[in-house]
């Protein structure tokens, strides 16, 4: 055994370390946490300061011991786990848990995997900083006595086995309310007008009036106006202006790229990220700091002049913008950048290897510089004006490698190249176009644009962003899916020829892919969170909770005075809320069924989410029917409702057997001789068809009988069989 005994995290990284040290160190992985909370108790001695109680995870006793034995060979045990407060508190673990003693134990910190950077390390150790695993405890501990007294709440005045989580449900809080500002959204409408303009030379031009009619009414009477106008260009503008590349990646950055560009997940983005980072491919990957080492400038410099000439090259030094960023860290990079590609037969990670090797060489690359040309030309019998807007490249600089891509687009501005053109000429107009456009809704967010929302209000660190995300979708209060949208007309107003014709045309709108939204448990427990736990669930004591972490960790307040602080008053707030609160339904007057004058709701039940038919409190009871999986009571309509009680629904009979549609505990079926078939909830149990059953019944009995045993052969006078059963 070496005297020199190296753990590290993970296996990947135990590996790539081991090829640069020499025979005297021995690299062990601890596979992360060995020392958690218990899971099922809360671990916390809140009567004596809040003193944690600490276990070994039960799926780590046999790394454990492999550890004590390679400890107690070695002479110095070198501590080289992450360099974050989780990495720091992962070694105050393994140094406790395993009992090496402080003097023969020592921590080192590298953000990259080279030859170089461990070496480095391995000269400059210093001890555990105990303000970093402060700081981690006290994240741990804070989150544990929310989580453990609010879910008892919610088993109790919303549903069983719901769960609650300080950042978690304030995550749930952004999506709800972004999903209320959509359903309360009412489109306006307005016409934008178009034209098409000849000059002398039959070039043509595009341009955009310099405002938008709100009614069908005026634009008629502008474009009438137009049958008789002059156009004249009054005047040429030409600006020149830059574009500056993005910086180099933070985390919250590249987990926002790679969504828009590799359609990654943010869970995924961090997995692969973990993974070039563990091999040596790039520097570490948790970081709010956009800074690069005087060695990446100068590597960086060397290889933009090399690839594209010294006019390319101007280097940066960016300052981090976020909150709390810690700027002694350094951004997401290509360990080495003259690496322009990575061949690791994994498409995922050479996709995101060249994402962060553009961005970390676009960000030290000259500004795109463009010539923006704006033409105002007048019309001689109104005030109004269109503008038609050229842009040329004059000189693309960083945008000879990577372009930053954004989330949501707005309506395109008409830009197009223009034609040289002189000031006082008059044009002609091949034809005018006014279009009915609508105020467009506010975006949903995607995984990408809820990371930046966070980072934007100081919720979370970059350690945090995609377990936060993780979890509200695990927990099924937020689901990431599609919206169908609909189809809306609008009109088209064309003056061509002096002639002026309608049209009405049609497109979809509301369609979104991909998309946050919270489901109908999640609008609930945020509903009633926010009426018994305002402070929790307001952004800014959120964001001031991880200012407080900040703040331990940099040694400014302790831990425990901090917990205490805020346990004191979160622990009232809970006896309180467990007497006195209501319990939470969601409930919903729809309006008033027709046939029997009594009122229509919708709520949470028991098992599931229901629409109801009369009162609870009366002598006659209500008529109840469960919701589609497609329906929610944030948005269902009153007709819809009732049309649930027409189910069960007979859709016709076959060989003399009923089939019956309806909705069950496990969603929607046909009955069809006492044997019950899943319906796709995509389906309309309404307007479902005898042939449709019928379908759905036979491909589910063809698939049964490919399941179903074939016997293979014999054995000891026993029959062998083949089958395909629920885990393959």
């Amino acid at each position: 055994m070496s005297k020199n005994l190296v753990i590290v995290e993970s296996p990947a990284k135990a590996k790539t370390i081991e090829r640069f040290l020499g025979k005297e160190y021995s690299v062990k992985s601890s596979m992360g946490h060995i020392r958690d909370l218990p899971e099922k108790q809360l671990g916390i001695d809140v009567e004596n300061n809040f003193e944690p109680n600490y276990v070994i995870l039960s799926n780590k006793s046999s790394i454990l011991n492999d550890l004590k034995k390679a400890v107690a060979k070695a002479e110095t045990v070198w501590l080289a786990t992450d360099e974050d407060r989780e990495g720091e508190a992962i070694s105050w673990h393994l140094l406790n848990a395993l009992n090496i003693d402080p003097k023969n134990a020592k921590r080192i910190v590298f953000n990259e995997i080279t030859e170089s950077a461990i070496l480095s390390a391995i000269k400059t150790p210093r001890n555990i900083n105990a303000d970093l695993v402060d700081a981690q405890q006290a994240r741990r501990i804070l989150d544990r006595l929310v989580g453990f007294e609010l879910s008892p709440i919610l088993w109790r005045k919303v549903k069983p086995s719901l769960s609650a989580g300080r950042v978690q449900s304030v995550t749930v809080r952004l999506i709800v309310e972004r999903e209320k500002e959509i359903n309360q959204f009412k489109a306006t409408p307005a016409f934008r007008v178009l034209a098409k303009f000849i000059d002398d030379s039959t070039n043509s031009i595009q341009a955009e009036l310099n405002i938008r009619f709100s009614t069908e009414e005026e634009t008629k009477i502008f474009l009438e106006k137009c049958k008789d106008a002059t156009f004249t260009i009054n005047a040429i503008e030409k600006q020149p202006t830059k574009k500056t590349p993005a910086p180099p990646f933070t985390t919250s950055t590249l987990q926002q790229e790679a969504a828009r560009k590799l359609n990654f997940s943010v869970a995924k983005t961090m997995t692969v990220a973990q993974q070039l980072y563990e091999s040596g491919h790039i520097t570490y990957m948790r970081t709010d700091s956009v800074n690069l080492s005087k060695l990446a400038l100068t590597t960086a410099e060397k290889e933009v002049t090399n690839l594209y000439g010294k006019k390319y090259a101007k280097t940066r030094n960016y300052k981090t913008k976020a909150k709390g960023a810690q700027e002694a860290h350094e951004a997401i990079r290509p360990t080495y950048i003259n690496k322009h590609s990575i061949q690791v037969n994994d498409t995922s990670q050479e996709r995101l290897y060249e994402l962060i090797w553009k961005r970390t060489i676009a960000s030290q690359m000259s500004d795109a510089e463009i010539e923006k040309t704006t033409v105002t030309i007048d019309i001689s019998n109104s005030k109004e004006k269109f503008i038609a807007t050229g842009e040329v490249l004059l000189f693309d600089g960083f945008l000879k490698v990577y372009m930053e891509s954004s989330d949501d687009v707005e309506e395109d501005k008409v830009i197009s190249k223009l034609p040289t053109l002189q000031q006082g000429i008059t044009l002609t107009a091949d034809h005018i176009q006014a279009i009915e456009r609508y105020t467009q809704q506010p975006f949903r967010y995607t995984e990408a644009s809820l990371v930046r929302k966070l980072e934007e209000l100081g919720i979370g660190r970059p350690s945090t962003y995609a377990p936060i995300i993780s979890t509200v979708q695990k927990r099924q209060y937020v689901i990431k899916g599609n919206k169908e949208g609909f189809e809306r007309e609008y009109k088209t107003i064309t003056l061509k020829k002096n002639k002026i014709t309608d049209s009405i045309k049609k497109e979809k709108v509301g369609f979104a892919k991909g998309k946050l939204m919270p489901t109908d448990i999640g609008i609930i427990v945020n509903s009633f969170l926010m009426e018994n736990f305002g402070d929790i669930m307001n952004y800014n004591f959120t964001a001031n909770i991880e200012k407080k972490f900040d703040e331990i960790a940099q040694g400014k307040i302790k831990w425990k005075t901090m917990i205490s602080d805020f346990y004191s008053i979160f622990h009232k707030q809970v006896e309180v809320t467990m007497e006195t609160s209501e319990k939470a339904r969601g409930e919903r007057l729809l309006g008033v069924d027709p046939t029997s004058k009594k009122n229509v709701y919708v709520k949470l039940a028991r098992f599931g989410f229901v629409a109801q038919i009369g009162e609870t409190n009366t002598e006659e009871k209500p008529k109840f029917a469960k919701l589609l999986p497609n329906q929610s009571i944030e948005t269902i309509t009153l007709e819809e409702a009732l049309d649930l009680f027409k189910l069960p629904r007979t859709v016709g009979i076959h060989n003399e057997a009923e089939l019956v549609v309806n909705v069950g505990r496990y969603g929607p079926y046909v009955r069809y001789q006492d044997k019950f078939y899943s319906i796709p909830k995509t389906m309309d149990l309404l307007e479902i068809t005898v042939e449709e059953c019928l379908d759905i019944i036979n491909k589910k009995i063809e698939s049964d009988k490919a399941k179903a045993p074939v016997v293979v052969g014999n054995y000891n006078d026993m029959e062998v069989s083949a089958a395909v059963g629920r885990y393959g």
